[in-house]
C-alpha cells in the first residue's frame, strides 16, 4: 500500500499562509502577556488552519516497470576473423537467455556494422549504445552488455559516456595477438608515362617480442606481378612503380604474413595512379599532297599533347628535272634518322595515301614491321594508289596489313557504316550518328572506297554491299588499322552534314597506343557508396560470370546482364572496408572500398585497452571471454560499483508506473467545525474563570 498526504486548500495559498501569520501573531501575543486560555486559542487557530489547508490522503495504485537493458553485438569487419563473430553471437545467445529470466529485466538487442564502404568511422559501439536506449526513460535504464573485440572508434577520450547505468564489456578473442600491418603513408597520384611513381609505405608488427627486422613486399600492377620489394619493418620505405600506360594504373601491394599471423586482410592495400603522357609522338608520312592531308595534320596540331613529324612527299626519286640540287628549297627526305635511329621514339606512325616509289629502302620497311611487332602502333589511310603497283603491300608492310587490295575503286556516293563486330567495338560503338539495326547512319557521304579484301583482324566499319572501310588489328605485341577510304576530310569540312571524324580518329589513335578504356576485353570495378560497380567489355557473345572475393575472403559470384553490344554489367554489395578482387576466369580486376588505411583494418588484435577508461567510469568493466566464459550477473543499486572478478552487475531501479489514485479527506469539515466550536467554547470558559 503507498500513502502519501496532500493538500487541497480551500482558499488561495497566499490568503493561507497570511491567516496563519495573523494566527500566529495573535497566538504569541496571548502567550506574552499570559493571557488566560491562550493555549485553547492556539488549539482553536491550528484547529481552523487545518482545516482551510485542506489535507488529504492519497492512496496509490502502483505497477512495477521492468528496467531495460541493452545486449550490443559488435558485427564489424575485424570480428569477421578467427571465428570472433561466431562466439559473439553465441555469447549474445546465452547471454540473451540469462537476463530473460529475470521478469524485472527488459532486454533489447542491437548490432554494430559497417555502415557502408565509403565510411571511415570504424567501429561505432557508444553510439550503437545510445542509440539502442535512446526512448527509455533514465530511471529505467539497467545499463548495457557489449560483445566486442575492444576495437572501438568512437570511445570517449574524457568523461564518462552518457549514460546513467553501467557499461560492461564481453571481449572476444585471445590475449597478445599478433598481427602485420601495411600502411600506405602516401602516394603520388599522377606520373608520366614511361616514368616511375612514387609510393610511401610502412610494415609494423605489433604484439610478441623479437618480430622480423624486415619483409617481403609483393608488387602487382594491373593484375600482373611485378615482383618482391624487401622493406625494413617499423619505417617509412619509398618504393618505385613503374606507369607504363596513360589512365588508371592499379598498383597492388601486398605484404607478407608475418610470425604468428592473425589476418591478412590489413596486409594489402591497393594505389591508383594515373597515367598521363607527357608527349605523344606521330609520325605522319603523306605520299602526295592531297585535299585529305590537312585533315590529319590539323587534328593531330591541335592536340597540344601531340608532338608531330609530318614529311610530305613532293618530289620523289622518279620525278626528276635539270633543277641543280644546290637550287633546291626542299630538304631530303630523312629516312634513315626516322626509320633507322629514331623509329622506336614514336608512339604511332601514319602512311597517309604513301606509295612506294623507291624512297624508302626495302630493310626500313622490316624496321617498321618490327616496330609494330614489338608493340608500336601503325595506321594506313589508303588512296587509290594502294591498288597499283606501287602499293605498300607490295613491300614487306604486307606481312603486318589486315587488308589486302583489289583492283576495284569503287567511286559512287555512299555513308559508311558500323558492322555487327563494329558495335561492340570500343573504338566505334556508340559513335555519333551511327546506323542502327532500325535506322541508317545520319552521316555524310564519302565518295571513294578501295577495294580489298580481309586477310587478318576485324572490320567495324564498312561502305557499299559491306565491303571493308576501316579493318583493325593486333600484330604481335602492336596494332595495326586499316582506312580504305581517303575521305574522311569530307566529313571534316562539314559536307553532307559531316560526321565524327574527331572522335573517330581520337578513339583510333588511343586504341593503336593502347590506353586501356579502349580494350576490347576489358574488366572494371569500382565502389561508391555500398556498392560495387562491375563493366565487363568483350566482342564475345557472351561473358562468364564475375568471381568477387571480399577482403575478409568470401566469394561471391555475379552475373552480368547486357547492356548494349560488347558491354556487360553487374553490381555486388561492399560490406568490408579494403581491397576486392575480381575474376572471370580470364579478366582480373581489384578496387578498393574505404579511404587507403581504413580505421576499421588499422589493428586488428583484440584488446580491453580502450574501453577499461570509459566502461569503468560508468562503474562497469571489461570481462575477457577467454579467461571463463559469461561472467555472473547481479542486480545493483544506483551508483554501486557494477563490476568485480567474475561477475557484472546491471542496476536494479524500482521504477513504476501509477495506475490508479484514491483521496479521503484527513480532516473532513463536519469533523473540523465540531473541533472549531469546542476548542472555542473551552478556551472562553477557560478566560471566564
Amino acid at each position: 500500500m503507498n500513502l502519501t498526504i496532500s493538500f487541497a486548500p480551500y482558499i488561495p495559498l497566499w490568503l493561507l499562509w497570511t491567516a496563519g501569520v495573523i494566527a500566529a501573531v495573535l497566538v504569541i501575543y496571548a502567550f506574552v502577556r499570559r493571557a488566560r486560555g491562550a493555549w485553547a486559542r492556539a488549539l482553536a487557530f491550528a484547529v481552523l488552519i487545518l482545516a482551510l489547508a485542506h489535507p488529504l490522503i492519497v492512496h496509490e495504485t502502483r505497477e512495477p516497470l521492468p528496467d531495460v537493458a541493452a545486449i550490443i553485438v559488435d558485427h564489424t569487419q575485424s570480428m569477421n576473423i578467427r571465428g570472433r563473430r561466431a562466439e559473439a553471437d553465441a555469447a549474445a545467445a546465452e547471454l540473451k537467455k540469462q537476463l530473460s529470466a529475470d521478469k524485472s529485466l527488459e532486454v533489447r538487442e542491437a548490432f554494430v556494422d559497417t555502415r557502408n564502404a565509403s565510411d571511415d568511422t570504424g567501429t561505432q559501439l557508444f553510439s550503437a549504445i545510445s542509440n539502442a536506449l535512446s526512448d527509455v526513460p533514465p530511471d529505467r535504464i539497467a545499463g548495457a552488455i557489449t560483445i566486442t573485440d575492444g576495437e572501438v572508434h568512437d570511445a570517449p577520450t574524457n568523461g564518462k559516456p552518457a549514460l546513467p547505468a553501467p557499461i560492461q564489456a564481453l571481449i572476444v578473442g585471445k590475449h597478445n595477438e599478433r598481427d602485420r600491418k601495411l600502411t600506405v603513408v602516401s602516394a603520388t597520384r599522377y606520373a608520366i608515362v614511361g616514368q616511375q611513381a612514387d609510393i610511401a609505405l610502412r610494415v609494423d608488427d605489433y604484439g610478441g617480442e623479437g618480430g622480423a627486422q624486415s619483409a617481403e613486399v609483393n608488387v602487382h600492377i594491373d593484375g600482373v606481378d611485378r615482383g618482391t620489394q624487401v622493406v625494413p619493418v617499423g619505417k617509412d620505405t619509398d618504393i618505385k612503380i613503374p606507369v607504363a600506360h596513360a589512365g588508371e594504373n592499379v598498383v597492388e601491394l601486398e605484404a607478407k604474413a608475418g610470425p604468428a599471423e592473425l589476418t591478412l586482410q590489413n596486409n594489402r592495400a591497393v594505389v591508383s595512379v594515373n597515367g598521363v603522357r607527357d608527349r605523344l609522338r606521330v609520325l605522319l608520312i603523306s605520299g602526295e599532297p592531297h585535299a585529305g592531308e590537312r585533315v590529319w595534320r590539323s587534328m593531330l596540331k591541335a592536340d597540344p599533347s601531340v608532338d608531330l613529324v609530318h614529311f610530305t612527299i613532293l618530289r620523289p626519286p622518279d620525278k626528276q628535272d635539270a633543277t641543280p640540287i644546290d637550287e633546291l628549297a626542299l630538304i631530303a627526305f630523312p629516312h634513315e634518322e626516322l626509320f633507322l635511329r629514331k623509329l622506336n621514339t614514336f608512339d604511332l606512325v601514319i602512311f597517309d595515301r604513301y606509295s612506294e616509289r623507291g624512297i624508302l629502302p626495302l630493310g626500313y620497311y622490316d624496321n617498321i614491321v618490327n616496330y609494330v611487332q614489338n608493340g608500336g602502333a601503325l595506321l594506313v589511310s589508303s588512296g587509290p594508289e594502294f591498288t597499283g603497283m606501287q602499293s605498300i603491300y607490295r613491300t614487306p608492310l604486307a606481312t603486318v596489313l589486315p587488308a589486302q587490295p583489289t583492283n576495284d575503286i569503287l567511286t559512287q556516293p555512299f555513308k559508311p557504316n558500323v558492322t555487327d563486330v563494329g558495335f561492340a567495338h570500343p573504338v566505334t560503338r556508340d559513335l555519333p550518328g551511327a546506323n542502327t539495326p532500325d535506322k541508317p547512319a545520319t552521316w555524310g557521304k564519302w565518295f571513294r572506297l578501295i577495294g580489298a579484301n580481309v586477310v587478318a583482324g576485324e572490320t567495324v566499319m564498312s561502305g557499299p554491299d559491306k565491303k571493308p572501310l576501316l579493318v583493325l588489328d593486333q600484330v604481335g605485341k602492336g596494332r595495326v588499322a586499316e582506312l580504305l577510304s581517303d575521305h574522311i576530310w569530307l566529313w571534316a569540312r562539314g559536307y553532307d552534314g559531316g560526321g565524327p571524324d574527331a572522335e573517330l580518329l581520337r578513339r583510333l589513335a588511343h586504341w593503336l597506343m593502347k590506353e586501356p578504356e579502349l580494350e576490347e576485353e576489358r574488366l572494371t570495378a569500382s565502389v561508391s557508396g555500398g556498392d560495387i560497380a562491375i563493366e565487363r567489355h568483350s566482342m564475345k557473345a557472351d561473358v562468364a560470370p564475375v568471381t568477387v572475393t571480399t577482403p575478409s575472403g568470401k566469394k561471391t559470384q555475379v552475373t552480368l546482364n547486357k547492356v548494349s553490344p560488347g558491354e556487360w554489367r553487374g553490381s555486388a554489395k561492399a560490406d568490408e572496408l579494403g581491397l576486392y578482387r575480381l575474376t572471370d576466369g580470364t579478366l582480373t580486376a581489384v578496387t578498393a572500398a574505404g579511404p587507403l588505411n581504413p580505421k576499421e583494418v588499422e589493428d586488428m588484435r583484440a584488446t580491453d585497452t580502450i574501453l577499461k577508461a570509459p566502461l569503468a567510469a560508468t562503474g562497469g568493466g571489461t570481462h575477457w571471454l577467454a579467461d571463463g566464459g559469461i561472467p555472473t550477473i547481479r542486480r545493483t543499486s544506483r551508483g554501486a560499483i557494477a563490476s568485480g572478478d567474475g561477475w557484472m552487475g546491471l542496476v536494479s531501479n524500482g521504477a513504476y508506473r501509477v495506475t490508479s489514485v484514491e483521496q479521503m479527506p484527513l480532516l473532513p469539515a463536519w469533523l473540523a467545525f465540531i473541533i472549531l466550536i469546542g476548542t472555542l467554547m473551552f478556551a472562553w470558559r477557560q478566560e471566564g474563570k
